[in-house]
């Protein structure tokens, strides 16, 4: 971690290590409503209906092929 605080001060991009974990620390409270709101609203909800019948869950690699076919549909005519 200390080496990409570096490596943010070297660009340019902060002027001081304290800077970047000060900007890194705000974008993660920031961020921290919105987390749980996902985790409650999205992760609780499919993770109770996985735990009510596991036999519906789609297998990751299946999961993986679909969703690469998907995003090559979706970037075909860019």
């Amino acid at each position: 971690m200390a080496e990409l605080v570096r490596s943010r001060v070297a660009t340019g991009e902060y002027d001081s290590p304290s800077e970047v974990i000060q900007d890194d620390l705000e974008a993660l409270i920031e961020s921290g409503p919105r987390v749980e709101k996902w985790l409650r609203d999205k992760v609780t909800p499919a993770y109770d209906r996985y735990k009510a019948d596991p036999m519906k869950c789609v297998p990751i690699d299946v999961a993986v092929e679909e969703l690469a076919e998907r995003h090559v549909q979706a970037t075909a005519g860019m």
